[in-house]
């Protein structure tokens, strides 16, 4: 294999400036890596960022979605190395935290997918690893009045996993696709994307696949610093995009007698 490490990046009219933090980020690594940005913009603006010759980058001339458009890089570099992060485009850490993960990954050659601990850029924990959801899940959190929220409080924590010692590595079956390293094993193992998921749900249907076969870990010893937008709760277009991802998700894996969730759930 070329290198230690692909990855990538898709973006959608992004701050050129986060984009550059970003992708000094990830050029800080001392692995051999190859990072591919897919551009779902309406202007190939962004490719003038790219100035590194580890970096390789894809107008698309179309906005795709989340899923599909990082399948489009993925199918490109895939067989390049052992390993493959999803990279989100508002993501920064410190020099050595790829490599710190990349030596957990080879040390624990079970674990399929590992997700670092996240935090906003004030330095707030943010909860990533949840448990599979279920359609009450989503809707409370999302919809739910504060009053609701409250009387739903318990089963919310326990969905978002604060049961959990975040100070220690722990298995979750749902990771954040703001930060997926994935071995690329398991990738081939469970396939891509799905591409039904045009934004939204994507993450959860992924990490579930390979949590199938493999470990999915959350793993504290590296941290991460993510812009967590939750855009949808701002914009009405991608609200009902998350609502049609929502419903193709249930479609797919089971509403309410969904078997799989409920023994995963409570094995963890």
């Amino acid at each position: 294999m070329k290198f230690s490490l692909t990855a990538s990046l898709v973006i959608y009219n992004n701050d050129p400036g986060t984009l550059v933090n970003t992708l000094t980020s990830f050029l800080s690594t001392t692995l051999s890596g190859h990072l591919i940005l897919i551009d779902n913009s309406e202007k190939p603006t962004a490719k003038d960022l790219i100035t590194d010759q580890r970096c390789h980058y894809f107008f698309n001339n179309a906005n795709v979605g989340f899923g599909a458009a990082h399948n489009i890089g993925m199918k490109r570099i895939l067989g390049e190395a052992k390993y493959h992060l999803i990279l989100n485009p508002d993501v920064t850490f410190e020099p050595g935290a790829l490599e710190k993960l990349y030596e957990y990954m080879e040390h624990n050659p079970d674990i399929g997918l590992l997700l670092p601990r996240v935090s906003d850029f004030q330095g707030e924990p943010k909860f990533l690893c949840k448990r599979l959801p279920a359609p009450l899940d989503l809707l409370v959190r999302r919809f739910g009045s504060k009053f609701l929220q409250a009387i739903f409080q318990k089963r919310l924590m326990r969905y978002e996993m604060r049961d959990k010692d975040y100070s220690r590595p722990f298995e979750a079956p749902y990771l954040s696709g703001c930060f997926m390293f994935f071995r690329v094993e398991a990738l081939k193992k469970v396939g891509l994307f799905d591409e039904r998921f045009f934004m939204y749900m994507e993450d959860v249907d992924l990490s579930r696949r390979v949590h199938q076969h493999f470990k999915t870990v959350y793993y504290p010893e590296v941290q991460i610093r993510h812009g967590h937008a939750r855009e949808s709760y701002r914009f009405n277009g991608l609200l009902f995009a998350h609502i049609k991802s929502a419903i193709r998700y249930f479609n797919k894996w089971g509403w309410f007698f969904d078997v799989e969730r409920r023994e995963v759930n409570r094995h963890l």
